[in-house]
Formats: C-alpha cells, sequence, structure tokens
C-alpha cells in the first residue's frame, strides 16, 4: 500500500468523522480517485454500497442504484478528494530500493495515477506525462490535452503502443517526446509507387540500352505493369496511384 504524508493522514481522519467511513474506506477512494487522474474514480467498498464509478462533473453510480443518498456521499467524498489531490501530496511513494517499490520512472514525475506492465512494457501516467519502459530504456511523453485511460501493446512482434483517450484510441508515437529516445515509432509505411519507379530507375543491364523499342527493355516494363496491377487488386495502391504510374510506364515502350 501507498503510504500517506501527514497532510494525507490528517485529511483521511477528518473524512472519516466526518463521512462516519472507516480510515481503510477513505484510503481506498483517495486511491480509486487518483488512479482516475483525480476526476474519475473506480471502487468497491462494503461501507459505500460496493461496486460503483464516480465522474467529475456529477455521474456516479453505486451498487443501490436508487439510493441518492449514498450517491450524494460518494459525489461529495470523491469531489473533496478530488480537490485535495490537486493542491496537496497525500500519497508518498515507497522508498526506493524497497520491496514494495516499482518506481523506474524519473523522480522528478512524482506519483503516477497509473502505472502497469505489458510484456517487455511498463508505463506510467502523470498529469500531461506519459513514462514508457523498453527494455530498460525509459521515454517521457507530453500527454496533451488527452486524459489516458490505459496502454495497450500491438499483437505479434511490433511494440507500437495505443492508449485510450476522450478522443478515441491514439497511438503513443503521436506525442511530443519530452526526455529520452524514439523507440517504440514504428517505420515509415512503404510507399510502393516510389518504389517502383526506383527499381525501374536502376533497371539490372550490362551496358546502357540504346533503344527503349529494345524487346528485353519492353518485357521488364510490361514484368513492372503486372506487378503493380497485383497491388493494386491487394489495395496497396489507389486507383490514382496505379492509373498514373502505369501511364508513365507504357509511355516508355
Amino acid at each position: 500500500m501507498q503510504l500517506l504524508s501527514p497532510a494525507g493522514q490528517n485529511l483521511v481522519n477528518d473524512l472519516s468523522n466526518r463521512y462516519n467511513l472507516s480510515n481503510d474506506a477513505v484510503i481506498h477512494m483517495i486511491i480509486s480517485v487518483n488512479n482516475g487522474g483525480g476526476t474519475m474514480a473506480q471502487f468497491n467498498s462494503p461501507e459505500l454500497g460496493g461496486s460503483g464509478q464516480w465522474m467529475q462533473g456529477g455521474m456516479t453510480m453505486v451498487g443501490d442504484m436508487f439510493n441518492y443518498g449514498l450517491k450524494m456521499t460518494v459525489d461529495n467524498l470523491c469531489t473533496e478528494i478530488s480537490n485535495a489531490l490537486a493542491t496537496t501530496q497525500i500519497l508518498l511513494p515507497p522508498p526506493r530500493g524497497s520491496r514494495s517499490s516499482n518506481q523506474w520512472w524519473p523522480a522528478e514525475l512524482g506519483i503516477p495515477f497509473s502505472s502497469g506492465a505489458q510484456n517487455n512494457i511498463r508505463y506510467a501516467i502523470f498529469p500531461q506525462r506519459l513514462a514508457i519502459e523498453i527494455n530498460r530504456q525509459i521515454t517521457v511523453y507530453d500527454t496533451l490535452n488527452h486524459n489516458i485511460g490505459g496502454i495497450s501493446q500491438q499483437q505479434g512482434g511490433d511494440t507500437s503502443l495505443t492508449f485510450s483517450s476522450q478522443f478515441g484510441t491514439i497511438s503513443v508515437s503521436s506525442l511530443p517526446i519530452v526526455s529520452g529516445s524514439d523507440n517504440i515509432r514504428p517505420a515509415p509505411p512503404t510507399n510502393f509507387a516510389q518504389s517502383f519507379e526506383q527499381d525501374y530507375a536502376n533497371p539490372v543491364s550490362v551496358e546502357p540500352v540504346p533503344s527503349i523499342q529494345n524487346t528485353e527493355s519492353s518485357d521488364a516494363v510490361i514484368k513492372l505493369i503486372e506487378k503493380l496491377a497485383q497491388l493494386h487488386e491487394m489495395g496497396a495502391l489507389t486507383d490514382d496511384e496505379f492509373n498514373s504510374k502505369k501511364s508513365e510506364l507504357l509511355s516508355r515502350l
């Protein structure tokens, strides 16, 4: 369990007395709101009706859905916790090197809203920052105006990452890098039309062909058009790209 700062312990005692809740229930809600970035929480507290959700702005769900008094209690409690987290250090990180410490991110980032790991990748979410560790290499990103809800890794050998945001599913590689190396950005897509142009511009021959009507040169162009058509059928080329490149190759016959 994360440690409470002196201010955090005072907050727990105060909320426990005013809301008639145990210290453990209040601490559970503090951690839930903290993990939700201070604006939302998913919790499971028997003293607050079991499983429930809270979102800043008035959306509150509790196990007893028609218990409006309980909803108001949860909303008021989470709102107070959210305000306290925004102005005061409530939770302290465990000491580095201790068994409970897992703070691989830069110390200046403070306490993350959420952290996790998948395969060889670890992540931690902070206010306006996202830290990613891949094979012990740490990169810190600026999260801009995204409210990050979770990180997922592309299946297979690709290490590209995405995160859920209020704008949908976003690629981590689209975020500006604050520090560290760019170790997850995927290779740029292949430009098939340009590739064909480069292949044709450098044909394999012993010496320059003096005439464009040369049979060997004509055969090479026809083969390139056939391959171009195959890529078009596969969807690798648009209609415009296919027609433009085909016309260019046909003009060389």
